[in-house]
Protein backbone atom coordinates (compact mmCIF):
# COMPACT_ATOMS: atom_id res chain seq x y z
CA UNK A 1 0.00 0.00 0.00
CA UNK A 2 1.42 3.41 -0.94
CA UNK A 3 1.55 6.23 1.60
CA UNK A 4 -0.55 9.28 0.84
CA UNK A 5 0.42 12.67 2.17
CA UNK A 6 -2.27 12.52 4.89
CA UNK A 7 -0.99 9.14 6.08
CA UNK A 8 2.55 10.42 6.52
CA UNK A 9 1.73 13.70 8.32
CA UNK A 10 2.13 13.78 12.10
CA UNK A 11 -1.05 13.24 14.09
CA UNK A 12 -0.65 16.48 16.07
CA UNK A 13 -1.07 20.01 14.75
CA UNK A 14 2.53 21.25 14.86
CA UNK A 15 4.38 21.28 11.58
CA UNK A 16 7.56 19.29 11.92
CA UNK A 17 10.77 19.86 10.04
CA UNK A 18 12.71 16.96 8.57
CA UNK A 19 14.63 16.71 11.84
CA UNK A 20 11.44 16.39 13.87
CA UNK A 21 11.54 19.89 15.43
CA UNK A 22 8.46 22.08 15.37
CA UNK A 23 8.55 25.05 13.00
CA UNK A 24 8.53 28.46 14.62
CA UNK A 25 6.52 31.38 13.23
CA UNK A 26 7.47 34.96 14.03
CA UNK A 27 5.15 37.95 13.89
CA UNK A 28 6.80 41.33 14.46
CA UNK A 29 4.73 44.53 14.59
CA UNK A 30 6.05 48.05 13.99
CA UNK A 31 3.94 51.21 14.21
CA UNK A 32 5.93 54.19 12.94
CA UNK A 33 6.04 57.48 14.74
CA UNK A 34 4.24 60.26 12.88
CA UNK A 35 6.33 61.29 9.88
CA UNK A 36 8.75 58.34 10.09
CA UNK A 37 6.78 55.90 7.92
CA UNK A 38 9.30 56.04 5.06
CA UNK A 39 12.20 55.22 7.38
CA UNK A 40 10.33 52.27 8.92
CA UNK A 41 9.37 51.00 5.45
CA UNK A 42 13.03 51.11 4.37
CA UNK A 43 14.44 49.37 7.45
CA UNK A 44 13.47 45.75 6.60
CA UNK A 45 14.94 45.98 3.10
CA UNK A 46 18.49 45.68 4.43
CA UNK A 47 17.78 42.63 6.58
CA UNK A 48 15.33 40.55 4.50
CA UNK A 49 17.96 39.43 1.95
CA UNK A 50 20.57 38.24 4.46
CA UNK A 51 17.88 36.64 6.59
CA UNK A 52 16.58 34.61 3.64
CA UNK A 53 20.10 33.19 3.24
CA UNK A 54 20.22 31.87 6.80
CA UNK A 55 20.02 28.06 6.88
CA UNK A 56 17.23 28.03 9.46
CA UNK A 57 14.99 30.53 7.69
CA UNK A 58 12.15 28.94 5.73
CA UNK A 59 10.53 32.26 4.71
CA UNK A 60 10.46 35.94 5.60
CA UNK A 61 8.43 38.84 4.25
CA UNK A 62 7.66 42.40 5.29
CA UNK A 63 4.18 43.93 5.04
CA UNK A 64 2.52 47.34 5.28
CA UNK A 65 -1.07 47.74 6.39
CA UNK A 66 -3.52 48.85 3.73
CA UNK A 67 -5.53 50.79 6.31
CA UNK A 68 -2.81 52.38 8.43
CA UNK A 69 0.23 53.54 6.46
CA UNK A 70 2.25 53.73 9.67
CA UNK A 71 1.73 50.04 10.53
CA UNK A 72 4.20 47.37 9.39
CA UNK A 73 4.71 43.67 10.04
CA UNK A 74 7.41 41.11 9.45
CA UNK A 75 6.34 37.48 9.26
CA UNK A 76 8.93 34.72 9.17
CA UNK A 77 9.10 30.93 9.47
CA UNK A 78 12.01 29.07 11.03
CA UNK A 79 12.96 25.40 11.17
CA UNK A 80 12.88 25.66 14.96
CA UNK A 81 13.30 28.06 17.86
CA UNK A 82 17.07 27.54 17.97
CA UNK A 83 17.37 28.80 14.38
CA UNK A 84 15.49 31.98 15.29
CA UNK A 85 17.63 32.46 18.40
CA UNK A 86 20.74 32.35 16.19
CA UNK A 87 19.12 34.84 13.79
CA UNK A 88 18.30 37.23 16.64
CA UNK A 89 22.00 37.58 17.50
CA UNK A 90 23.35 38.06 13.97
CA UNK A 91 24.77 41.48 13.04
CA UNK A 92 22.15 42.29 10.38
CA UNK A 93 19.34 41.51 12.83
CA UNK A 94 20.89 43.54 15.64
CA UNK A 95 21.39 46.49 13.24
CA UNK A 96 17.75 46.25 12.13
CA UNK A 97 16.43 46.32 15.71
CA UNK A 98 18.72 49.24 16.59
CA UNK A 99 17.60 51.09 13.46
CA UNK A 100 13.84 50.56 13.85
CA UNK A 101 13.43 50.86 17.65
CA UNK A 102 13.73 54.69 17.76
CA UNK A 103 11.38 55.03 14.76
CA UNK A 104 8.34 53.31 16.28
CA UNK A 105 5.86 54.64 18.83
CA UNK A 106 5.74 51.55 21.08
CA UNK A 107 8.08 48.93 22.52
CA UNK A 108 9.17 46.40 19.90
CA UNK A 109 6.61 43.57 19.63
CA UNK A 110 7.82 40.16 18.48
CA UNK A 111 5.60 37.10 18.93
CA UNK A 112 6.91 33.55 18.70
CA UNK A 113 4.16 31.12 17.67
CA UNK A 114 3.45 27.57 16.59
CA UNK A 115 0.79 26.50 14.08
CA UNK A 116 -2.38 25.12 15.62
CA UNK A 117 -4.18 24.03 12.51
Amino acid sequence: MSHTESETKPAHHERLTSGGSAELFIFARFHAQEGLETAVAAAPRDTIGPTRQEPGCLAIDAFRSTRDQRLFYIHSRWVDEAAFDIHAGLPHTVRFVERVAPLIDHPLEVTRARAIG
